[in-house]
C-alpha cells in the first residue's frame, strides 16, 4: 500500500511538472498574449469608455470590471491548457501508456487539472498586477476570493479535459471555447451589472453559470454582487464534483483514448 501511494505520488509530481514546464517553456504564447489582451481591455474599456460611463455599483467602472477581466483570463487559460495538452497526448498516442500503467485514473486527472489550474492562476496574477497600474484594488474578503478563483479554474480545467476526450481533431477543441465559453463570458456580467437589464433578461442571465462565478469573485474583491454568494459557491462545488466524476468515468472507460 505504501509503495503504491509513493508510485502514485511520483506520477502526480511528474505530470504536474510536465504540465507546468509545458506552458512556462512557451510563455510567449501562453502567458504574454492574455496579459497584452487584458491590458488593452483596461485601456479601452476602463479608461476611454469607462470615463464616459461613470460609476457602477458604487465603484468606478475600471474598478468594477477588473474582477470580471481576471475571471475571464482564468476561465480561458485553465480550459485551453488542459484541452490542448491532453488532446495532444491523445493524438500522439502517449496517453495510452498512462492508461495501461498502474497509475490511478485520479492521479492522471488531478495532474492534468493542476496544470490548467496553475496556468489559470498564473495568468490571473499577471492580470492582477497589470490592473494595479490602472486602478487601486483592495480585497474585501480573501477567503471567498481564493475559493472562487480556485473553483473556477478547477471547473474549466475539468471541462477542458472532457472536451479533449471527445475531440476527434484539432478543430474540435476550438468549438466549445468559440461558441460556448466566449458568449457566456461576455454575457456573464464581466462588463456590466445585470441590474441594467430588463427583468426578463435578468432572469435569463441567472441561468448563465459564469455570471455566478464572476459575481462571486467580484464580491470577494469589491464586496458587491448581483447574486447570492452562498448559492454561487454551492453551484460551483456541485459543478466541480459532477465534472470530476464524469472525467474519472471517461478515463476508466477509455472512451476515445484506446485504439
Amino acid at each position: 500500500m505504501k509503495s503504491e501511494f509513493s508510485a502514485n505520488l511520483i506520477a502526480l509530481q511528474t505530470i504536474v511538472n510536465r504540465e507546468v514546464r509545458r506552458f512556462t517553456r512557451i510563455w510567449a504564447q501562453t502567458l504574454l498574449p492574455p496579459a497584452i489582451t487584458m491590458a488593452l481591455y483596461f485601456v479601452i474599456f476602463g479608461n476611454l469608455i469607462g470615463n464616459r460611463i461613470g460609476g457602477m455599483g458604487g465603484f468606478s467602472y475600471m474598478e468594477y470590471i477588473v474582477p470580471g477581466l481576471i475571471m475571464m483570463s482564468v476561465i480561458t487559460n485553465s480550459y485551453s491548457n488542459v484541452v490542448s495538452s491532453f488532446f495532444s497526448s491523445k493524438f500522439q498516442r502517449s496517453v495510452e501508456e498512462l492508461l495501461v500503467s498502474p497509475v490511478s485514473p485520479h492521479v492522471i486527472l488531478i495532474g492534468y487539472a493542476c496544470g490548467g489550474i496553475l496556468r489559470g492562476l498564473a495568468v490571473a496574477a499577471i492580470v492582477t498586477i497589470l490592473s494595479l497600474f490602472f486602478t487601486h484594488m483592495q480585497v474585501h474578503h480573501l477567503g471567498i476570493t481564493v475559493l472562487v478563483i480556485s473553483l473556477t479554474a478547477a471547473i474549466f480545467a475539468l471541462g477542458g479535459f472532457i472536451n479533449a476526450v471527445y475531440a476527434r481533431n484539432f478543430d474540435d477543441i476550438s468549438i466549445v471555447p468559440t461558441f460556448v465559453l466566449t458568449p457566456l463570458t461576455y454575457l456573464g456580467g464581466v462588463f456590466y451589472s445585470i441590474d441594467l437589464l430588463p427583468p426578463f433578461w435578468q432572469g435569463v442571465s441567472m441561468a448563465n453559470p459564469i455570471l455566478h462565478m464572476v459575481n462571486a469573485f467580484r464580491y470577494g474583491i469589491l464586496g458587491v454582487s448581483d447574486i447570492q454568494i452562498g448559492v454561487a459557491v454551492g453551484l460551483m462545488l456541485v459543478a466541480a464534483s459532477v465534472l470530476y466524476l464524469w472525467c474519472i468515468h471517461l478515463l476508466k472507460s477509455g472512451r476515445g483514448m484506446r485504439q
